[in-house]
């Protein structure tokens, strides 16, 4: 059942942004690249919308966020919905690889009517995501919490570090 809820031309511009890799961007431009964002519903509930200031920057990495992976886990509400893309690294027992992974949080605790149109309003967001490989749905940090989980799903067990450090 779709609910009608509209996706904001601001939240495909990040999509793009975060899929397409400039490999001849400069420095400053690199830092600017987002590692994550979260995505909410507007207010009136009729658009998804970047969830403001719960962004991590690629800048970031190293200087204020040790591990992306732990802060990225630390910024989704404990008790409501969220979109997340994630630009995860990773490396596998053959070679390097980053690829998008599209997140539907949905935590047990989260008010039911927040769970109901997140659900309906999934395939809105998941439409204009196009090329995405990875997509996860997440029902607690239980979930979350160990890197294992992630690694797992981007590639089963040939993963053998996510974000520099080891599975």
């Amino acid at each position: 059942m779709a609910s009608g809820v509209k996706v904001t031309d601001e939240v495909v511009v990040v999509f793009n942004e975060m899929k397409v890799r400039k490999a001849q961007a400069k420095e400053e431009e690199k830092r600017k690249r987002k590692k994550a964002i979260l995505f909410c519903l507007s207010k009136d509930l009729k658009s998804i919308v970047l969830d403001e200031e719960k962004q991590i920057l690629q800048g970031d990495v190293g200087t204020t966020v040790q591990d992306p992976y732990q802060h990225f886990v630390g910024m989704l509400p404990p008790n409501d919905c969220r979109y997340a893309l994630y630009d995860a690294t990773f490396e596998t027992k053959e070679t390097k690889k980053e690829d998008l992974v599209f997140i539907f949080w949905a935590p047990e605790n989260a008010p039911l009517k927040s769970k109901m149109i997140y659900a309906s309003s999934k395939d809105a967001i998941k439409r204009k995501f196009e090329g995405i490989k990875h997509e996860w749905q997440v029902n607690g940090l239980d979930e979350l919490k160990d890197r294992r989980t992630l690694a797992e799903r981007l590639g089963g067990t040939s993963v053998v570090s996510l974000e520099g450090l080891p599975i």
